[in-house]
């Protein structure tokens, strides 16, 4: 039997907006896959279900790849592929393998030369780089900044003097009700001529993307209302 393959399924990364978001051609691939890896069991299959693809979703196998998942574990889980199963890899939010552990299992599909199909579908990275206005060409998406707020405060002073001096667009996140702090520390400690992008709800009904100087932001209030959203910093 012939070599199965991989398809990366990118997910909403806001609620209700499949039908927007989510091509025709990742509605194909899911029909073609024989197992789904996910990182959550509920939100898979409650995503699954909202793209009425006439599934019956308890018939459908899954498997958790999430963060505790090892490389070594990843050789079992792409198995299935040797034997020429298709495996769907479905991320909790946007494309999977982006920030998201499922890059671990395309790490091991390549070692045996199994076939990764990558879709295209919803990535709040690379939607609020887009609408920033900032530097596309050179970026770095650095995923948490540290909790502790000194530590934070830092990791915002050396992020601001790289963009700076390698002119590159400094792409972060935290958890949304860490947002509003996170956004205290920027203002407080970023150069006021530096600019600043917040975009919080991508692609849903409250999108709101804005990109102005820190001085701007300072005379300006903004509600985060613990909003899953994306930061980016740039200073020429």
């Amino acid at each position: 039997m012939g070599s199965g393959q991989v398809f990366m399924i990118p997910n909403v990364i806001s609620a209700d907006t499949q039908q927007a978001v989510i091509p025709e051609q990742v509605r194909e691939a899911i029909l073609k896959c024989d197992l789904f890896y996910v990182e959550d069991l509920r939100t898979a299959r409650r995503y699954l279900s909202s793209l009425r693809l006439g599934l019956v979703i308890e018939e459908l196998q899954f498997e958790i790849l999430n963060k505790k998942t090892s490389f070594e574990d990843c050789f079992e889980l792409i198995q299935p592929a040797l034997s020429g199963k298709n495996i769907g890899v479905i991320s909790e939010s946007g494309c999977p393998g982006v920030a998201d552990p499922g890059a671990r299992l395309v790490h091991m599909a390549h070692q045996f030369g199994v076939k990764v199909n990558p879709l295209v579908g919803p990535s709040s990275i690379l939607l609020a780089l887009m609408a920033s206005g900032f530097n596309g060409q050179s970026f770095t998406f650095h995923g948490y900044l540290p909790i502790d707020r000194k530590e934070r405060q830092q990791a915002i002073r050396d992020l601001e003097k790289e963009s700076n001096q390698k002119n590159v667009t400094q792409i972060f996140m935290d958890t949304p009700y860490r947002n509003e702090a996170l956004l205290t520390d920027i203002l407080k400690v970023a150069k006021k001529e530096t600019f600043l992008c917040v975009a919080k709800d991508i692609s849903g009904t409250t999108e709101h993307i804005v990109s102005k100087s820190v001085g701007k932001w300072k005379a300006s209030d903004i509600d985060m209302k613990k909003t899953p959203a994306i930061f980016l910093l740039y200073s020429s």
